[in-house]
């Protein structure tokens, strides 16, 4: 009932602009509505808040623990790769803020305009998303993979992106002034190509709605943690889930692949289900780990008790 909710808010953000301006961005009412299972703080404009403590461990978790997570809670379709990156060797965790644009066409660009101006938004429409942009946040748009003349920012744009947000972008399109935005300390982007052109023929239709990003459905207060690898999109309330379940494979890799060394235990023990005697000694390992641990013992016993081997 909760999805066919948020699906019916949906197709009245579609349609709605019969009497009025396009809606350009959802309401934070709407945006409840879409993300119902999130029961923790919210931003103003409706997002969920996931902790930013809990994005600082995400930046250390691997792609492939997070995606195998998710894939087990059924979330099939949250990564994208193939990009063209900034900085390479930069890790990026935030909260979404999405936009999405598609090719001209100038009744529905009017009607947006109309909208912006009414609701006292400058500039051009592409500088509109960096306006919500709050610390923490990641700016993700889909420019439907447009290279020549779909360049979303420069690195005027990208001083204002990092200055109000810290982080940096993932587009599913191009940006110009490469050399430009190198020079900007701690910005970064995930982009598909490069261009010098200018944006041109393309237009604004959403701020923080559902937007698809490859092959990923990525919404509004989505985390994202984006590597060399790849990108991927979490949704708010698998967060704490996805990084407490990848802290702990990371302790029973670490424990595992050091009693291989030490030869306490055969490749095949170790890779099976493991029998009670090496249960033990992980817990005891686990002990001697202290402030090594990625998670307070707290947080680890808790989740330990619902774990199954």
């Amino acid at each position: 009932m909760k999805q066919l909710f948020a699906y019916w808010l949906l197709l009245c953000f579609c349609l709605s602009g019969t009497a009025k301006a396009q809606q350009i961005t959802l309401t934070p009412a709407q945006l409840k509505a879409l993300t119902p299972e999130w029961k923790g703080a919210r931003s103003t404009d409706g997002r969920p808040q996931v902790p930013d403590a809990l994005l600082q461990r995400l930046q250390n978790i691997s792609i492939e623990e997070a995606w195998g997570i998710l894939r087990n809670r059924g979330y099939h379709n949250q990564f994208e790769g193939d990009w063209m990156l900034l900085r390479p060797d930069q890790v990026m965790a935030g909260r979404v803020v999405t936009a999405q644009y598609m090719p001209l066409r100038p009744d529905m660009d009017q009607l947006i305009k109309d909208k912006g101006k009414s609701e006292g938004r400058i500039g051009g429409t592409n500088s509109w998303p960096i306006d919500v942009l709050q610390n923490g946040d990641v700016y993700v748009a889909d420019s439907y993979g447009k290279i020549v003349d779909g360049t979303l920012i420069g690195d005027n744009l990208g001083n204002s992106i990092y200055a109000k947000s810290k982080k940096g972008v993932i587009f599913y399109g191009s940006v110009r002034d490469m050399e430009g935005l190198e020079e900007i300390d701690g910005f970064t982007a995930w982009v598909k190509g490069y261009d010098p052109s200018y944006i041109q023929q393309m237009m604004l239709t959403g701020i923080n709605v559902p937007i698809r990003i490859g092959r990923a459905t990525v919404l509004p207060g989505d985390a994202v943690l984006a590597k060399k690898g790849g990108v991927i999109f979490i949704p708010a309330h698998l967060l704490e889930e996805v990084v407490l379940s990848a802290e702990f494979i990371a302790l029973r890799d670490q424990f595992g692949h050091q009693r291989l060394r030490e030869g306490k235990y055969t490749p095949g023990e170790i890779d099976t289900q493991w029998t009670d005697t090496i249960k033990n000694d992980f817990l005891q390992w686990l002990d001697t780990q202290g402030d090594k641990l990625p998670m307070s013992r707290e947080e680890l016993d808790k989740f330990m008790k619902n774990r199954t081997w």
